[in-house]
């Protein structure tokens, strides 16, 4: 599907839970704010590294509940926690190989971190998975696909240039807006063939099927049909004829020529 697409379909999903997604990034900014700043004791780097990863896990089955329709809860933010250990590994992973991609060029990194980028939503989906094989089943997903995903990304450019414009207020709902849509390109990997929705805004109408009668047969086709019934007339007729004539052959006739009686 396009950006386009999957935009739409992330916004017309999120009606009705638009307060919900708001407070949980609304919390989750805050939290994250406090760890940050509190960094600089030394404490609060290694709290933020900490619950990073299980945030990011709630954030995911926030965004996943909004694109299956499932019921968007506050509660979801604090999921990963139930996961720590899986939660933080992936975390700890992707960083870890971004930075090393990062070493080489800047370039590599960026690609790297599309590559990753569907680790939690399949670490939700598979949870028999290991954090490193949810990493490396993200890079098999991601094949071909990074520059679709960058193109998503790239179309809330406006959406951004907006929230500076409120002093980042607005973040609080482009950034659910933004994942959903994420949400909803992984729920495209994995489903392909699924139907597009009608927008909300159009009604599609569906044809009432009726049943035709068959068209009269022209005059042409009925005069081939009376020429075809005519012939197979002349020829049954022809055929008795020959059954009803009784021929016999007199044997040592003169000349050899047939007596017919």
């Amino acid at each position: 599907m396009k950006a386009k697409t999957l935009r739409r379909r992330a916004w017309n999903h999120l009606g009705g839970k638009w307060g919900t997604v708001a407070l949980i990034t609304f919390v989750h900014a805050l939290l994250i704010s406090v760890a940050s700043a509190l960094s600089t004791i030394g404490i609060g780097a290694i709290a933020l590294f900490l619950v990073s990863g299980p945030f990011i896990y709630g954030m995911t089955i926030a965004s996943m509940s909004v694109t299956r329709k499932e019921k968007t809860e506050f509660n979801m933010l604090f999921a990963g926690f139930s996961r720590f250990e899986d939660s933080f590994l992936l975390y700890l992973l992707n960083r870890l190989f971004i930075f090393l991609w990062t070493l080489l060029l800047v370039i590599p990194g960026i690609i790297k971190t599309y590559s990753y980028s569907m680790g939690y939503f399949i670490l939700h989906d598979h949870p028999e998975l290991t954090p490193n094989q949810a990493r490396k089943r993200s890079m098999e997903l991601m094949k071909g696909n990074k520059w679709r995903l960058f193109c998503l990304d790239f179309s809330f450019i406006g959406w951004w240039i907006l929230c500076l414009m409120t002093f980042g207020i607005l973040s609080f709902w482009i950034d659910p807006y933004h994942q959903a849509a994420r949400a909803e390109f992984y729920e495209n990997l994995v489903n392909p063939n699924a139907a597009e929705e009608p927008s909300a805004t159009s009604s599609v109408a569906v044809p009432e099927m009726r049943e035709e009668a068959a068209p009269a047969a022209t005059a042409e086709e009925e005069s081939v049909s009376d020429g075809f019934e005519h012939t197979n007339g002349h020829n049954k007729l022809k055929s008795e004829l020959k059954q009803s004539i009784q021929c016999k052959v007199k044997v040592g006739t003169p000349y050899g020529i047939p007596t017919f009686y």
